[in-house]
């Protein structure tokens, strides 16, 4: 599953708001710490970042509340427009955000395919299926709630909805479903290590490292998510590389050229996530996080992201012609082309606008990309 330059700083403001409401405090201690059954109440003052005019993005800013009429499958996936929700189960699946699990499972699914030796029997089925279970559900799970306990400040500005800003789950219940999918994963990763006959147990090393990659993305001190360049290419890396080498070392070997060729995919990755950081601006700046579009504006960033995404593609049709497998080439090939008209015609118009209907247009065509890389280079 490189560092900026010049770092642009923007002056702090208060925002005032006309009525102060109470909300549940959002504790600062980290989520090892034993636990606490307080839950204290206190007010808030929220601070947000001047937006200089020449930075400012023009875009409207994400909503502050729900819609009225909020969407309850929009809830159960874990993404914008959700219904408000009381009921624990739904609210701890909202925190895996569902949603992005599919790219894992993809992932795992090139994986098996780059191996040359799936095949459609019970057993290499069942296994394919528990290890995406450990990929989607367990670790991205576990992302996504941890990432989601250290955010709580950002979304108590951007989102103050979300499920652990407005007190919907308690601190205690949150820690508890961090650490249950955290084991949970590493678990199964064991048992396919066991399955798979492997002497060294490279899927659990995978797993563990891939958690550990999601820890520092986003829990203090190091937070790779500060630094838009670094902790967009780790989100990539783990939605990319690590599905895919967990499904080849599942059932063949994963070879340095893999490694090397998912690192370079990895790339076109760190220009998915960026699209995801238009809508967050103002609490990033408001807590110092040096998201591309803070730290450059949004004209140029969505440049950087649109010329991640094709610049990494193209690079990789033509390794694929230089490797000998024209026709996988040409496949890659006609897959970017739409790519490039649905940035065009959504994204580069207005990125926080029209951001789902971009990802849900461009999206299933590298993914698609995705499988035939990995089908050329099994054969």
């Amino acid at each position: 599953m490189a560092s900026l330059i010049n770092m642009l700083s923007v002056s702090p403001k208060i925002l005032s708001p006309t009525t102060t409401t109470r909300t549940p405090s959002l504790q600062t201690r980290p989520f090892l710490t034993p636990f606490s059954a307080s839950f204290t109440k206190r007010r808030f003052t929220i601070r947000a970042a001047e937006t200089d005019a020449n930075e400012a993005v023009k875009s409207e800013a994400p909503d502050k509340a729900p819609a009225k009429n909020g969407s309850s499958f929009n809830q159960l996936l874990g993404i914008k427009g959700a219904s408000l929700e009381t009921n624990k189960w739904k609210i701890r699946l909202q925190l895996t955000k569902p949603v992005t699990w599919p790219p894992l499972v993809w992932g795992v699914v090139c994986g098996a395919a780059a191996s040359g030796n799936f095949h459609w029997n019970f057993e290499d089925v069942a296994k394919s299926i528990l290890c995406m279970m450990m990929s989607g559900p367990f670790l991205t799970g576990y992302t996504q709630t941890l990432n989601d306990w250290y955010d709580r400040e950002i979304d108590a500005i951007n989102e103050p909805y979300r499920p652990i800003p407005s007190g919907a789950i308690s601190e205690n219940e949150v820690i508890t479903q961090i650490w249950v999918l955290l084991l949970g994963g590493l678990t199964t990763a064991g048992i396919l290590d066991i399955l798979a006959g492997h002497d060294f147990p490279i899927i659990f090393y995978l797993a563990l490292g891939g958690s550990l990659l999601s820890y520092i993305y986003s829990a203090p001190p190091l937070k790779l998510k500060q630094n838009g360049w670094i902790g967009n290419f780790a989100l990539g890396a783990s939605y990319i590389s690590l599905p895919w080498w967990a499904g080849q070392a599942l059932f063949g070997t994963l070879t340095p050229d893999i490694i090397v060729l998912t690192l370079l995919y990895s790339i076109a990755g760190l220009g998915i996530a960026i699209v995801n950081d238009f809508k967050s601006v103002e609490g990033d700046r408001a807590l110092g996080l040096q998201s591309l579009p803070v730290a450059f504006g949004a004209e140029t960033a969505k440049w950087i992201c649109v010329g991640a995404i094709d610049i990494t593609q193209l690079s990789v049709a033509g390794y694929l012609l230089g490797a000998g497998k024209p026709y996988y080439a040409l496949a890659l090939l006609a897959l970017i082309a739409p790519q490039v008209i649905f940035q065009f015609k959504y994204f580069l118009k207005d990125p926080v606008k029209y951001d789902v209907k971009y990802q849900a247009s461009a999206q299933p065509f590298l993914v698609l990309g995705l499988l035939v890389t990995a089908l050329a280079t099994s054969h």
